[in-house]
């Protein structure tokens, strides 16, 4: 199945607001900040099929124009089911000036014998942040599907004018690369990526770093959590664990203190 699903953040009177929304089956997008009083945008991506199915393409394109800011929400795990052949999802942001993004989507499920590549695309203006992150999981651990599928891999890109400031390539192909070697996943079986990236003059990168590290002692009894500095103003977190819910709770965790310090 090809899917769209396109949104448009505009910035009015002081308010962030759904200034365009197309979709196609299965996608269905929802309101969720009714009750938030901060003048942000804040919706959830829903959808009619149980998970990603053999043949899928999925394409998502989100605008933020100027001044606007958009925290976007998943459902529910995302399902990669058993593919003759593979799926694919492509995701272009594009942020104007003085914007916020923020996507913190649950973790991905790859079941056995799926193959789905993941492709996002992201441009940031001046005096913009963005937060985005994603947990990949072993399978259906408790029916024995560890590390069962084909191949997974995610490519992330964020633009700053025309320089790459960042690129982020996960690849996971059992048959390849053993996914428990030294230097791969070893024993855990859940991996996640958060990246922080501000173009923002009066960031603090040092203090935001510190609330990071803070944020991991935190945590450090359930998984294994390292932050990493760009030379810019940004980190990237990594987190190996066991348990998708907890490295979930986590990122959710970090995006709502970053998302607090506009």
């Amino acid at each position: 199945m090809d899917s769209h699903l396109k949104i448009t953040a505009g910035y009015k009177e002081g308010k962030s607001y759904v200034k365009d929304l197309y979709v196609t089956l299965p996608f269905r997008v929802v309101s969720v900040g009714q009750r938030k009083n901060d003048n942000k945008l804040y919706q959830m991506i829903m959808s009619s099929s149980p998970g990603i199915l053999d043949g899928d393409h999925y394409h998502l394109d989100i605008t933020l124009e100027k001044g606007s800011s958009l925290q976007l929400q998943s459902q529910s795990y995302q399902r990669l089911f058993n593919m003759k052949d593979k799926a694919l999802q492509e995701m272009t942001v594009s942020m104007q000036d003085d914007t916020s993004f923020a996507y913190v989507p649950h973790p991905v499920v790859p079941h056995e014998d799926s193959n789905f590549k993941s492709k996002a695309k992201i441009h940031i203006g001046n005096n913009s942040q963005i937060i985005i992150s994603e947990i990949i999981t072993c399978g259906r651990k408790h029916y024995g599907e560890v590390f069962k599928l084909k191949r997974f891999q995610n490519i992330m890109e964020i633009y700053h004018g025309d320089q790459l400031i960042i690129k982020d390539n996960v690849l996971i192909q059992p048959e390849v690369i053993p996914i428990s070697s030294i230097g791969n996943l070893e024993e855990y079986t859940h991996q996640g990526t958060l990246i922080f990236y501000s173009t923002k003059n009066d960031i603090d990168k040092t203090n935001l770093v510190e609330m990071m590290y803070k944020a991991v002692e935190a945590h450090h009894e359930e998984m294994e959590i390292g932050v990493s500095a760009m030379e810019n103003n940004g980190f990237v977190i990594r987190a190996l664990g066991h348990g998708g819910e907890i490295m979930y709770n986590f990122f959710l965790y970090v995006q709502e203190m970053l998302w607090a310090l506009e």
